[in-house]
């Protein structure tokens, strides 16, 4: 099993993450309808939490997100 080594972990990681978070949480409250908005905005807000979503699923997933101490040497490796 690997060690997660969050002493290493680089802010755009952190950000990525905490991005992903919140388009989940917003999603999940989206879903058991605990949003205060109106009927005919209801649809908008929809769509762009639905989008919201999706762009920062495919960003954190296309990044390299390096949690593991042999992954964060890596980084270090291939950025010199």
């Amino acid at each position: 099993m690997k060690k997660i080594n969050l002493k290493g972990v680089s802010m755009q990681t952190w950000v990525r993450t905490l991005v992903l978070g919140l388009a989940l949480l917003n999603q999940a409250l989206v879903m058991f309808g605990l949003t205060d908005t109106e009927v005919e905005l209801e649809t908008w807000t929809q769509y762009a939490t639905y989008a919201f979503t999706v762009i920062s699923s495919i960003w954190s997933w296309w990044k390299n997100n390096s949690f593991t101490q042999k992954a964060q040497q890596a980084d270090a490796v291939l950025h010199e």
